[in-house]
């Protein structure tokens, strides 16, 4: 349905509110983007947590003008409306999800795109790793880790991480290919043993859709842009706002000459 259409289009159909579907596989071979949008107050302590944290949150721009429009990854881009679905947190508590998030924008809010792991799949899609949440239409599943983030003053807490069913003979190929894209979290933080970093559950994320792992697959994690909610829950900014994991930005930047 989306075929052949540039991000610009895609994120037209996003605003008039015509597509509402997660973002994985939409305008393949283009950069997309976690979104986080704070008051000015927790912006440059945030800036901080960001800057001490590149692997899951490298940063690729900062909306600081006054208005929700992004001059660099997707210029003339509302970020407010052009992402099929967002986040709002009020004191660090999740209240709402809708698809438009204008009416909650004030003046002296700062907006931070950060790198995101699809990004990189329409490359390991190329190199003839299958993706099963591409072939389900499901949302890659995430889960919550005890991988340390770095603190800032207010901001701290784990890594989130985003998880891909490989077959076997297909890992180093996906290291290969994924450690050239630190835009997009770089190389995976963890192969085939989701307990040493916490996760009790494979078939429960925290985030996104379960995927069955069969007997020639070993689950790959990736550092992921989710990791700004869950340390938001602990610094409980007054308001925050961001993507709903699964909904991304799609900026146009292409990957093949993209440099954050």
């Amino acid at each position: 349905m989306h075929e052949g259409l540039q991000p610009f289009q895609v994120r037209r159909l996003i605003a008039e509110g015509e597509m509402a579907s997660p973002t994985a596989g939409i305008c393949p071979g283009y950069v997309q983007a976690n979104l986080v949008i704070l008051k000015n107050s927790y912006a440059k302590d945030f800036l901080d947590f960001v800057l001490l944290n590149p692997k899951p949150c490298p940063l690729l721009e900062v909306i600081d003008d006054g208005t929700p429009i992004s001059k660099k990854m997707a210029p003339g881009s509302d970020v407010t409306k052009d992402i099929p679905l967002y986040r709002v947190f009020i004191d660090g508590k999740f209240v709402e999800e809708p698809s438009d998030i204008s009416s909650f924008w004030e003046n002296g809010m700062i907006a931070f795109l950060i790198g995101c792991s699809l990004t990189f799949e329409e490359a390991l899609v190329k190199s003839g790793i299958r993706l099963k949440h591409y072939e389900q239409n499901k949302r890659v599943p995430m889960y919550d880790t005890n991988i340390p983030c770095a603190a800032s003053k207010k901001f701290h807490g784990n890594y989130v991480v985003s998880m891909r069913p490989i077959k076997n003979n297909l890992i180093e190929k996906a290291i290969e290919i994924t450690s050239q894209m630190e835009y997009a979290h770089g190389a995976p933080v963890q192969i085939g043993n989701p307990q040493q970093i916490g996760i009790k559950n494979i078939n429960a994320p925290d985030y996104g859709d379960p995927l069955e792992i069969e007997e020639d697959e070993t689950p790959v994690f990736w550092a992921c842009g989710v990791t700004p909610q869950a340390a938001a829950i602990k610094a409980k900014p007054d308001i925050m706002m961001t993507h709903s994991p699964g909904y991304m930005l799609i900026c146009d930047k292409k990957i093949d000459n993209f440099i954050s």
